[in-house]
């Protein structure tokens, strides 16, 4: 049985810390979403995390077995466009089901491209949800939960990276 209501507890303080609480489904949705794309508010967003970084940066490890920065936003990519062509009904590109290889197919040639596409995909899930019926809204709702936390994990993650690196300012939200 689904029940798309569940995830309202895990947002309460999130949306009691907002200026203008989201009153309804689509609102907590995309407050959601926006607080892992572009709104800074608890914690940094992508656009954020991955701000100001060379393909040289993006592709550095901590040698011990670690994703880089460039790595974790190619996995962000992969997993928001295939929950993204869900969503559409569109048909997703092959996958063999080895989670391995949605991080280990970046390439520092192409950083630049994952990042506007990192940019790109999380603004047309934005545009799903402020354009899909009621009822579509609900059926994915837990979808929904799933990315936006997805989506903080692994840029928590890149924060991380970044702090290891060096190459995070203190300044862009996390001391």
């Amino acid at each position: 049985m689904k029940r798309p209501y569940l995830f309202l507890p895990l947002f309460a303080a999130l949306v009691c810390a907002q200026d203008k609480k989201p009153a309804t489904l689509r609102e907590v949705l995309l407050a959601e979403l926006r607080s892992t794309d572009s709104s800074e508010e608890w914690f940094v967003p992508a656009s954020i995390a991955v701000q100001g970084l060379t393909a040289e940066q993006a592709s550095w490890t901590d040698g011990k077995g670690n994703h880089s920065v460039g790595q974790l936003a190619y996995h962000l990519v992969f997993w928001n466009r295939r929950n993204l062509d869900s969503l559409k009904g569109d048909k997703a590109a092959a996958f063999s089901g080895n989670n391995e290889e949605t991080f280990d197919k970046f390439d520092s040639k192409t950083w630049n491209e994952t990042v506007r596409q990192l940019g790109q995909v999380m603004g047309e899930l934005e545009k799903w949800v402020e354009t899909a019926d009621e009822a579509k809204l609900k059926d994915s709702a837990q979808m929904f939960t799933h990315i936006s936390t997805h989506n903080a994990y692994h840029i928590g993650q890149i924060i991380y990276v970044r702090k290891e690196q060096g190459s995070w300012d203190p300044k862009n939200g996390v001391k």
